[in-house]
C-alpha cells in the first residue's frame, strides 16, 4: 500500500509529464521525418548540396521521437506501478518516490530538451573563459566561473578535458578552454556565452572595497563534419610554446603547446593539455576548424553571433549576467530578468533554473 502523500506525488508527476506530452509537436516531427525519408528515397539526393544536413535531421528527428514514446512509456509504468503498489499489503512508499524521484529527473532532462531542437544544439562543445576588467578580481571571478561550470558538468554525467588553461600572476585563470562532451552540450551552453559581471567586497583589497569584476564566456559547438573546411596552410601562423602548469613537477620542460591563428579571420585555437606538440597541434586545429566552419555556414549577410555568441568586451554594460555578493546576495540574467538570492547553490553549479529561463525565451 502506499499513503495518501505519496499518491499526491505520483499524481503531480503524472500530470507533470502530461503537460510535457504535446501531440501537435509529435506530428510535426512525424511529418519532418516522412518529408525527409521521402527526399532521402530519391534518386539524386546524394547530389544535393544539403543532403549530409538532411541526414543529420533525420537522425536527430529520429531520436527525438523516440524520446517522446519514452517519456509516454514512462507515465504508463508509473500508473502500472500506482496500481501495484495500492493492491499491495506492504508498505511501499519508499520504492514508490525512488521511482518518482528518478521520473522527476527523467522528465526534466525532456522538457529541457524538447527546446533544444536547432543545428549544432546536440553536439559537445568548447567552452572558453577570458578575464576581463577587473585586475586580480576578474582573474580570480574567471577561475571562480570555470568551477561553477565544470560543477554544471559534473552533474550532468558530462566529460570535460582541458585544452588549455593561463594562470594568472597573483590568483586565478587569464584563461581556459574546456572540452565538453555530452548529449547537447551546446544546445545547453550555448545560451551561457557573455559577459559574466560579479560584485564583491575584493579579498585582495586590504581596504575591503567592494570590486566589480568581469569575464567572458564563450560556447562553440564540435563539429563533426570539419574535413569541409580547407585551409591555406599560409593563412595559418603557428606558435608553439611550453605550455603553463603550476610549478613543480607540473611544469613543462619543453615546448608543446600550440596556438594556431587564422590570419584572414583573426579567429585563434590553442592547445597544450595533451602529451605531445603533434597531439596538441591536431586538437587545437581541430578548434579552429569547428569555428571556422560555424562561420562558413552562416548566410553572406549574417555573422558568427548566433552560434558563437555576440561578441562583448567583458567590461561595464555588456553582461548578461550579474552575481552581487554584497552587500546583497543575488544572481540576475539581465536577457531573461530570472533572478535568484541562492548565489552560493549557483557558484555550486546548480545553474539549471537560467538555463531553462534563457531556453524558453528563445521559441
Amino acid at each position: 500500500m502506499i499513503s495518501d502523500e505519496t499518491k499526491r506525488e505520483i499524481e503531480k508527476i503524472i500530470l507533470r509529464i502530461d503537460e510535457s506530452l504535446d501531440y501537435n509537436w509529435l506530428k510535426e516531427k512525424q511529418n519532418i521525418l516522412k518529408d525527409i525519408e521521402i527526399d532521402y528515397s530519391s534518386e539524386n539526393f546524394w547530389k544535393r548540396e544539403d543532403a549530409k544536413e538532411k541526414i543529420k535531421l533525420l537522425s536527430f528527428t529520429k531520436k527525438e521521437i523516440d524520446k517522446f514514446n519514452k517519456i509516454k512509456k514512462l507515465k504508463e509504468d508509473i500508473e502500472a506501478m500506482r496500481e501495484l503498489y495500492e493492491e499491495t499489503s506492504e508498505i511501499m512508499d519508499a520504492e514508490a518516490l525512488k521511482i518518482i524521484k528518478d521520473a522527476e529527473e527523467k522528465v526534466k532532462n525532456w522538457e529541457f530538451e524538447r527546446y533544444l531542437s536547432d543545428p549544432y544544439d546536440d553536439l559537445n562543445a568548447f567552452l572558453s573563459f577570458s578575464s576581463g576588467a577587473g585586475g586580480v578580481d576578474a582573474q580570480d571571478w574567471t577561475e571562480m566561473l570555470l568551477k561553477m561550470y565544470l560543477k554544471w558538468t559534473d552533474r550532468k554525467n558530462f566529460e570535460t578535458k582541458f585544452l588549455d588553461k593561463n594562470m594568472g600572476e597573483e590568483a586565478g585563470i587569464k584563461s581556459a578552454t574546456v572540452h565538453v562532451k555530452g548529449e547537447f552540450a551546446y544546445g545547453f551552453l550555448k545560451g551561457e556565452a557573455g559577459v559574466h559581471r560579479l560584485v564583491r567586497i575584493s579579498p585582495f583589497d586590504a581596504n575591503k572595497r567592494r570590486h566589480t569584476s568581469f569575464a567572458l564566456v564563450e560556447v562553440i559547438p564540435e563539429l563533426a563534419e570539419i574535413e569541409d573546411i580547407e585551409i591555406d596552410e599560409k593563412d595559418l601562423k603557428i606558435d608553439i610554446f611550453r605550455a603553463s602548469g603550476h610549478g613543480g613537477q607540473n611544469v613543462q620542460k619543453v615546448e608543446t603547446a600550440v596556438r594556431i591563428i587564422h590570419i584572414p579571420t583573426g579567429i585563434t585555437a590553442e592547445c597544450q593539455d595533451e602529451r605531445s606538440q603533434t597531439q596538441n597541434k591536431l586538437m587545437a586545429m581541430k578548434v579552429l576548424k569547428s569555428r571556422l566552419l560555424v562561420l562558413a555556414k552562416k548566410r553572406k549577410n549574417e555573422t558568427i553571433k548566433e552560434i558563437k555568441g555576440e561578441f562583448k568586451s567583458a567590461e561595464w554594460g555588456n553582461e548578461i549576467r550579474s552575481y552581487v555578493l554584497q552587500p546583497y546576495q543575488l544572481v540576475k540574467d539581465h536577457r531573461t530578468n530570472y533572478e535568484t538570492g541562492r548565489i552560493n547553490d549557483i557558484l555550486e553549479g546548480e545553474i539549471d533554473e537560467f538555463i531553462w529561463a534563457y531556453l524558453k525565451t528563445q521559441k
